[in-house]
């Protein structure tokens, strides 16, 4: 078993950067890859960001590339989430999640998170 708890999320202008971090219990945190999905109002989750379980791969979905990093560290039980040069388009509320399997696919997620909102202003 694995819980998630994310945080750093808020109000921002356009521009701006935040950085979302997602602390994990359990002692077998370095053995999951970890995602980053978002769901914006009155859309569907879709992924973000992952990280492979040593950390050496990592996947963006294109709207955030070059404006979005993904990282974990070992010793903390915590992936984060650097976003830079946000826009109102990355409005929504932002989840991460564990896989034992590395996957962009939602469907491939075991273990999810509550959620930390996003917002957004232009």
């Amino acid at each position: 078993q694995v819980q998630l708890v994310e945080s750093g999320g808020g109000l921002v202008q356009a521009g701006g950067s935040l950085r979302l971090s997602c602390a994990a219990s359990g002692r077998t945190f370095s053995r999951y890859a970890m995602g980053w999905f978002r769901q914006p109002p009155g859309k569907g989750r879709e992924f973000v960001a992952a990280i492979t379980w040593t950390g050496d791969t990592t996947d963006y979905t294109d709207s955030v590339k070059g404006r979005f990093t993904i990282s974990r560290d070992y010793a903390k039980n915590t992936v984060y989430l650097q976003m830079n040069s946000l826009k109102p388009e990355d409005t929504a509320v932002y989840y991460c999640a564990a896989s034992l399997r590395y996957s962009i696919a939602t469907i491939a997620y075991d273990y999810w998170g509550q959620g930390t909102q996003v917002t957004v202003s232009s």
